[in-house]
């Protein structure tokens, strides 16, 4: 928000230089982003000077050339050599000294020594255009005879530069979207500091109606998007270019004058607040004006020649037959005020908020006003603007009110009540301010008190501050005026401490898993929660389903139409953009959340129980495993990697291989799986090579192996673990190896469950080895060499043992899987 120093002085008495004035809003929470000079004329004049011509006489090798002797009250006159017709001795005229820089549009030159036809030139007496106060060229600017020697250009013309202040305005401070907005704030600082001052703007007095010759009325038909509506009409208007000093204050803060009706408009929003729009009377059909939603799929074309599709959703400024304007946004084509124009309706409404917001959004329109609108504006300031923006229309285009205000407000906007005690004041700022501070500055802020007791204040909070309802709002309020830097900081800290709980563990496990995961090469990546709708709405993956989404209101894009299911697709698409800038060996982790929607558990009381989220911890590898290596030939990444560094992770956080039940998953995001469960049939992961189709659809052309594991189901398989410590062993483990001939279809870890099942004290581990299916084996069938660990904490075991255990396996294996042993 860009706010004129000079401005903001009309509204409110102040002697601050422009950086004191930066830093009081600043502590008012209107953080000012930067402070720059703005000259009226561009280098401020420096350089020039009042001068006094001495003698004049003509150049001997020009018949147009003259030499001067001038005096600028600085010692011996300067010899000038001039050009200019008019020039004669005893004038006093204004004197660029050497050294000084002068500009022509965007080229500059400085003034030097220099010799004109053999004659040394000391300097350069100056006409209006070439230093910028005017327009004339025909001949030297020449001053009245009181005009002092010696006084700088600057100071004769009492030119004095403006400083533009670049604040940066919260959302939730659309009350501060205004020159007077940031003046009241302003004014109730100095206040606070004992300062002399007053806030004041320009009365409507001067709001005369000349005539009835030109009646608008206004018809309100969605009394929920336009709360207030108000036009006027002006005519016998002359449409022409706006006095100086408005395209002064306009172009100061970044606006670009067009003409003086739209530059009227321009001037009251950024001098009030208050968005505007005018009208061509002409374009008023039937003298009427109907604020309104359009039917879908109507074409309209704003200003700018753009065509948008309306619908209902779109609020609209429409005469008696078609829409002129969208509502708060953008006008119409033809609708705006050109030269051509006599007769013009000027509008001043409040609209709702959200509906101006999410239009704006649809058509991708942002301008001024709808900045505003979407915030907030002061709905009792409507009728105020529109006297303001009359009366200028009278002043500077000779225009006539041609008719009484029409102000449709069928139900208008209550102010905010709010309750304050002094001690909740006190305990949130961690400071007694006293009850007579807290009233002075909640009254500088314009809330009004409506009634006082010993133990706080009953205020009424006017309706253009939509940020203050409540009141730690009012309190906020109070204490950015007061000075944050005004409250001490406490010799004493007082504070509670906490015992660690499931979070602080989840937490710490967080970090160690990724120190883990890192020291692995592998890169954590974050991505957005929100995901394209394209994703799920097609119901091709069994895992997640459409109905199953959790869909966004009120979506800022198709790219952010939902919350993520899974976390797959953030992930490949990460992994797309590095493939796509020549990095193609990638590993990556991310730890997020997924979130579910269960349409049977939907329960009008309680919406919020169909909806669950959950923390997720995902793998993507992808690429050479090993590539360019001396010592090693190029691998590349394979499921039985992943399978590493998932087993690596389950077992450092505690998840033990006795805890958990492998499966072949029949989950179709992958081609080829596995899922781990616990004994209750809860997934704790799922892990796997991706079908190629699911990688095509972010754009990845390679093979793609991810594991999703749900950190939230492990962190509950872990609850009740206990870590102990113990002695290794004194007494040797013992190795048995079988080669197994078993169905194709067999899986390893039904052979481990079978084998745990058989011996659950002495068997310590379960390996697989080897595998081989091909020649010299029966059709259906594939061999298995596993390995098996036995071990006795607390003797040495012998060979009838170990025989005794490993016949009881083998008979087990037999029984139930029809192994055979080769």
């Amino acid at each position: 928000m860009n706010i004129s120093y000079k401005w903001l002085k009309e509204y409110v008495d102040f002697d601050l230089t422009p950086q004191e004035t930066a830093d009081a809003l600043t502590s008012t929470g209107l953080e000012v982003d930067a402070l720059e000079e703005v000259q009226a004329i561009k280098g401020g004049l420096k350089g020039l000077f009042v001068g006094k011509v001495l003698t004049c006489e003509a150049h001997p090798n020009s018949d147009h050339l003259h030499i001067t002797t001038v005096d600028l009250g600085k010692g011996e006159p300067q010899q000038i050599v001039c050009g200019a017709p008019n020039v004669a001795a005893g004038q006093k005229v204004i004197v660029a000294d050497l050294g000084c820089v002068l500009y022509d549009g965007d080229k500059e030159f400085v003034i030097k020594k220099s010799k004109l036809r053999g004659v040394e030139s000391l300097g350069m007496i100056c006409a209006e255009d070439e230093i910028g106060v005017g327009t004339d060229h025909a001949g030297i600017m020449v001053l009245p005879e009181e005009a002092v020697v010696g006084t700088p250009a600057a100071e004769y013309f009492h030119l004095e530069s403006d400083w533009l202040i670049d604040i940066d305005i919260t959302a939730n401070r659309a009350d501060a979207l205004s020159h007077y907005g940031v003046a009241r704030d302003l004014y109730a600082w100095l206040v606070q500091r004992g300062y002399q001052t007053s806030l004041h703007r320009p009365d409507c007095s001067k709001f005369v109606v000349d005539n009835e010759d030109l009646p608008i009325d206004v018809e309100i038909e969605n009394h929920e998007a336009c709360k207030r509506y108000a036009c006027v009409s002006i005519t016998d208007c002359e449409v022409k270019e706006s006095p100086k000093w408005l395209q002064e204050k306009l172009t100061t803060v970044g606006l670009r004058p067009i003409n003086n009706i739209v530059d009227i408009t321009n001037y009251i929003l950024m001098a009030y607040g208050q968005p505007m729009h005018c009208f061509d009377a002409d374009m008023v059909t039937g003298h009427k004006i109907v604020v309104r939603t359009q039917p879908e799929g109507t074409k309209f074309v704003t200003l700018d020649g753009e065509e948008h599709i309306l619908g209902e959703h779109d609020l609209s400024i429409c005469n008696a037959e078609e829409p002129m304007c969208i509502a708060g946004i953008f006008g119409g084509k033809g609708s705006g005020t050109y030269e051509t124009t006599r007769n013009v309706v000027l509008e001043s409404a409040y609209f709702h908020p959200t509906w101006i917001r999410k239009s704006a959004r649809r058509h991708g329109l942002s301008t001024d006003s709808s900045f505003r609108f979407e915030r907030g504006v002061d709905p009792n300031g409507t009728i105020y603007a529109l006297k303001q923006a009359a009366i200028l229309c009278k002043e500077l285009a000779g225009g006539k009110v041609s008719m009484q205000i029409k102000d449709v407000y069928p139900e208008p906007l209550p102010n905010f009540p709010v309750r304050l005690n002094y001690e909740y004041c006190d305990r949130l700022i961690g400071k007694r301010l006293g009850g007579e501070t807290i009233k002075s500055i909640a009254t500088s802020l314009e809330m009004k008190i409506e009634g006082e007791d010993a133990n706080g204040l009953d205020l009424v909070v006017p309706a253009y501050r939509v940020d203050v309802q409540r009141p730690c709002d009012v309190v906020e309020d109070i204490l950015r005026i007061y000075g944050y830097n005004n409250v001490e900081i406490p010799t004493q800290l007082k504070s509670s401490l906490t015992v660690p709980d499931e979070h602080d563990k989840e937490h710490r496990l967080i970090n160690i898993v990724s120190e883990q995961l890192v020291g692995c090469g592998f890169n954590e990546i974050l991505n957005n929660s929100m995901s394209k709708s394209s994703y799920y709405d097609h119901d091709e993956l069994n895992a997640y389903r459409w109905a199953n989404t959790v869909k966004v209101m009120n979506p800022l894009s198709a790219d952010l139409g939902v919350m993520r299911q899974s976390l797959v697709f953030g992930g490949l698409e990460s992994l797309a953009r590095n493939i796509n800038r020549k990095r193609s060996n990638l590993k990556f982790f991310e730890v997020g959340n997924a979130y579910h929607y269960d349409p049977e558990k939907d329960d009008h009381d309680n919406s919020i129980v169909a909806y669950t989220q959950e923390s997720h911890l995902a793998l993507w590898i992808t690429g050479k495993r090993v590539e360019g290596s001396w010592a090693h030939p190029d691998e590349d990444t394979s499921f039985y990697e992943l399978k590493a560094y998932v087993e690596n992770i389950l077992r450092r956080v505690g998840v033990a291989g006795g805890m958990v039940v492998s499966s072949q998953s029949e989950n179709n995001l992958f081609s080829e799986a596995l899922v781990l469960k616990n004994r209750g049939g809860k997934v704790l992961c799922e892990y796997g090579k991706l079908t190629k189709k699911v990688c095509h659809t972010c754009g990845v052309e390679k093979d793609v192996y991810y594991a999703d594991i749900n950190w939230t189901a492990v962190m509950k398989a872990i609850k009740k673990n206990k870590v102990e410590f113990k002695e290794l062993s004194k007494y040797p483990a013992v190795s048995r190896d079988l080669a197994l001939l078993i169905d194709s279809n067999v899986e390893f870890a039904q052979i481990e469950q079978i084998a745990r099942q058989s011996e659950k004290k002495l068997l310590k581990e379960v390996d697989l080895f080897d595998v081989y299916q091909g020649k010299n084996l029966p059709a259906g069938k594939k061999s298995y060499a596993v390995n098996f660990i036995l071990e006795d904490e607390e003797r040495t075991l012998n060979d009838k043992q170990i025989d005794a255990i490993m016949q009881k396996i083998i008979k087990n294996l037999t029984n139930k899987l029809g192994a055979e042993l080769r």
